[in-house]
């Protein structure tokens, strides 16, 4: 099957930043991204999560994360000006965002969220995140990603290795 272009990928050819779209089979039991960075072969933290939280001052804000860890409320909070934050429960995502969960990119939200990124992407020349929809993966480079949504790189995360 060929690779059709998604919003998240022709948002970034109008910038003329440089990406990947690398394929991949959808398992609907597991949508981890941990299980994703295996069928793929790469290390669990090259794999890019997504996460949308809620702050009680600032509203929604987009977490980008190494698949194998989990965000840290506290942290993210923190980095985002707010008091405490949540989770944005799974039903809000598609309206919020326009994505379904296991789809859910940083790229091409339904709003200009702010977003943060973990400062472990630094680590690596290309990390890999969703681009979209489920099936597809952006390879890119983590200083193209952050200039593509105007990310803020911080600490996000906790190890739960």
């Amino acid at each position: 099957m060929a690779a059709h272009k998604t919003n998240a990928a022709r948002l970034l050819d109008k910038a003329h930043i440089p990406y990947e779209l690398i394929e991949y089979q959808v398992d609907e039991n597991d949508l981890s991204a941990v299980h994703l960075a295996e069928q793929l072969n790469l290390p669990k933290d090259q794999l890019f999560k997504t996460i949308l939280l809620r702050g009680d001052k600032n509203g929604v804000f987009v977490c980008v994360i190494p698949g194998d860890q989990e965000v840290d409320l506290k942290l993210a909070a923190k980095a985002s000006e707010n008091k405490k934050a949540d989770t944005v429960p799974v039903k809000e995502l598609l309206p919020l965002t326009g994505y379904i969960r296991g789809g859910c990119s940083p790229i091409g939200m339904k709003k200009n969220y702010p977003v943060f990124i973990d400062e472990q992407c630094s680590q690596h020349l290309h990390i890999y995140l969703s681009a979209g929809q489920r099936g597809l993966q952006l390879k890119m480079k983590p200083e193209d990603l952050i200039k593509a949504v105007n990310a803020t790189v911080c600490c996000l995360a906790k190890d739960t290795r």
